[in-house]
């Protein structure tokens, strides 16, 4: 009798879990190109996207290089009206500036930079002005300055230095939170005056370790959202750094797709950065009603969920044409139905207007 019970719910939750794959919509779009680049002003692989409170669009890229191929300095910080004409260049020869990663906009619209290159964010107001500089990066004259290695185990984290920093959130107390990175493995809280109060997290697989969290994002409750990306998973924690859940994405696709650029990855991985649902970039939506948009780079789609991460709808695929997707790197999401996407690939931003049908409101 107890085997037949089991049998059934084990059964029950096989079918639910099918049930919940194939009821995932096709959410209906459009996309459209909404910078207007004035004459010799070209975009590099765009890194980070974020809106203000007037709807200006805020573009951290890659472009503006300098140095040789393997070292160049590259990042720039550019800013758009709402209807897409260009305002301004904010830092232009910053000391932070090496290697564009991610742009986010805070309550009070001001402006913060994670620089993957220099190990630094920058906090500037809304006029560009420098208010804080969280990190270091290595120093021109050392003999010993180089591209940061990535020795397994890892070297242990410095309390208020980064090692490839990603991303930035806040909760409601106005603590900032930096996800950190690409050699460490680890989340850092800071206090809104920029005092360093601690770090969670170190390289692993286990529920509150990570491996490469590399997009961050707060809900309106201040619980912390982390795009564990080799993992796989956004962990959830609340503001102190106690584990809460993780969400993975498991949505059915054609494995005959092919990827943005490179060989096909395994369709069937369960880890990896490539591997399907994997994030790369996560966003929600300004209260009351939030829900969380994240995106993968194969088979290179956008994924719409609810906190809880229940998926709620999907949209896109990989390629360079309006509506196809070439490794989103950052989602900007002031609204539910309007959403700005960052592609490395393509050099651009896509501004998406979603048209869901009620099941997946």
């Amino acid at each position: 009798m107890k085997f037949k019970k089991i049998l059934f719910t084990t059964l029950t939750l096989l079918v639910t879990a099918t049930w919940a794959q194939q009821s995932v919509p096709t959410i209906d779009f459009v996309a459209r190109n909404p910078l207007k680049l004035p004459k010799d002003l070209y975009l590099g692989e765009v890194s980070g996207v974020a809106i203000n409170s007037k709807g200006h669009i805020f573009i951290f890229n890659r472009g503006n290089t300098s140095g040789p191929a393997y070292a160049a300095a590259a990042a720039q910080l550019l800013e758009f009206d709402a209807k897409g004409k260009f305002i301004r260049e904010i830092g232009k020869n910053l000391y932070a500036w090496s290697f564009a990663h991610a742009v986010r906009i805070d309550k009070d619209d001001n402006i913060w930079a994670a620089d993957k290159g220099s190990d630094q964010v920058i906090k500037f107001d809304k006029n560009g002005q420098v208010l804080l500089v969280f990190g270091r990066k290595q120093e021109a004259s050392d003999e010993d300055t180089e591209p940061l290695k990535h020795p397994n185990p890892p070297l242990p984290a410095v309390d208020g230095k980064f090692r490839q920093v990603t991303d930035m959130t806040w909760d409601r107390e106005g603590n900032t939170f930096i996800s950190d990175g690409y050699v460490n493995s680890r989340i850092a809280k800071v206090d809104k005056n920029g005092n360093w109060i601690t770090s969670w997290g170190d390289r692993g697989d286990k529920p509150g370790e990570f491996n490469t969290p590399h997009s961050i994002a707060a809900d309106a409750s201040g619980n912390i959202y982390v795009a564990d990306r080799f993992n796989r998973r956004i962990q959830v924690f609340d503001n102190d750094g106690n584990y809460l859940r993780s969400l993975v994405i498991d949505v059915p696709f054609d494995h005959n797709t092919k990827p943005a650029i490179g060989n096909k990855p395994d369709p069937d991985a369960k880890k990896g950065t490539f591997s399907p649902g994997s994030p790369w970039a996560i966003c929600i939506t300004p209260p009351p009603n939030q829900v969380l948009y994240s995106s993968d780079a194969y088979p290179g789609r956008i994924y719409k969920l609810s906190l809880d991460g229940r998926v709620l709808g999907v949209l896109g695929e990989s390629g360079k044409q309006l509506k196809q997707f070439g490794w989103i790197h950052e989602i900007a999401c002031p609204t539910e139905n309007k959403i700005f996407v960052a592609e490395l690939l393509n050099w651009r931003v896509q501004e998406l207007t979603l048209h869901p049908t009620a099941q997946n409101k």
